[in-house]
């Protein structure tokens, strides 16, 4: 008994320290998949959330990306810039709520995947559309952009992947902005041609090697 006890005794500091261990390590990797600077889920942390609420045939994935942010940053300085990315990344994430998933994918470009409930996404995205281009209460009223959305419905291209619907969202992104419509659906026909899984003239695309 005695020896049992003193077994005890002595593995009792090892399992205490395991758990502080473990809690750390939980810690760090909820911290890696958050953007220091907004808050949101970065690229691994939104995908991991996103692959599973495309299981429900109700989801639909958004891409959001900001207007002119580069003008904004030449213009009134990265600070500015910082704050309209933290504006944006809020009243997205309000938007979204604890059903939904947002995140950072990297530079001024957001994602979002909601559970459309009621078959109103359309307009709560126009709506969404207005909110993203108020100005930021802590810059000057001159600090000012618009966000262009693009939106694909999972059940319209059953069995297509988080990436794929990702690429739909943001062709349909593209095309809001190029027609300055701010927020445009996918259409159920072809994906539009793209290389690399990046729209043709998009950041990290070739635009040389992409079909038109």
């Amino acid at each position: 008994m005695n020896t049992l006890l003193s077994a005890l005794a002595a593995a009792g500091p090892l399992a205490a320290g395991w758990s502080v261990h473990t809690m750390w390590m939980r810690r760090r990797l909820h911290t890696a998949r958050l953007d220091p600077l907004t808050g949101l889920r970065t690229r691994d942390g939104f995908t991991r959330r996103a692959t599973v609420l495309l299981k429900d045939p109700r989801a639909v994935v958004v891409l959001a990306d900001v207007d002119r942010f580069k003008q904004i940053n030449d213009t009134h300085g990265h600070a500015a810039g910082d704050t309209l990315l933290q504006a944006t990344a809020t009243r997205l994430a309000h938007y979204v709520g604890r059903t939904g998933v947002a995140g950072r994918l990297g530079g001024d470009e957001f994602a979002a995947v909601v559970i459309d409930d009621h078959g109103t996404v359309g307009d709560l995205l126009a709506v969404l559309h207005g909110v993203l281009a108020r100005p930021a209460s802590s810059l000057a009223p001159d600090v000012r952009t618009t966000v262009s959305l693009g939106w694909v419905r999972a059940e319209d291209h059953p069995g297509e992947n988080l990436s794929t619907l990702l690429r739909r969202a943001d062709e349909a992104m593209y095309a809001a902005k190029q027609g300055r419509a701010g927020v445009r659906r996918a259409g159920l026909g072809r994906l539009f041609a793209t290389w690399s899984g990046r729209r043709a003239g998009r950041r990290g695309a070739s635009a040389s090697k992409a079909v038109a």
